[in-house]
């Protein structure tokens, strides 16, 4: 993780710098609801996000709503179409499905 990203109850932020109005700040990345949080403190923004990651959760239990989370486990892949060709022959030979194949890739890939 980088030194200037956040983390917090699953939900990741970029603290990033003003310099005109001499604040840190992020939003929560990943989700389509707009979660802000701000310090003028290097001191106290983690604070300020954890404070504004339980506010979004309080806020969604209040309306009804559920939370936003960043990962669904479902996302789309480009790849050219020889490469698809081919990985979806490979799994097939070795008796796994597509997004198995692609899972062992990844898993692979992190790994290393």
């Amino acid at each position: 993780m980088t030194k200037d990203i956040v983390q917090y109850k699953g939900y990741y932020a970029r603290v990033q710098y003003d310099c005109k109005e001499r604040v840190l700040y992020g939003k929560i990345e990943g989700i389509d609801d707009l979660v802000t949080f701000e310090s003028d403190s290097a001191k106290t923004i983690d604070r300020s996000f954890r404070e504004a990651v339980d506010d979004y959760l309080r806020t969604c239990k209040s309306i009804g709503k559920s939370p936003e989370r960043l990962f669904s486990g479902v996302f789309n892949v480009r790849i050219s179409p020889e490469l698809h060709k081919a990985l979806t022959a490979r799994a097939f030979q070795d008796g796994d499905k597509l997004n198995g194949a692609v899972e062992k890739a990844i898993r692979l890939y992190l790994a290393s």
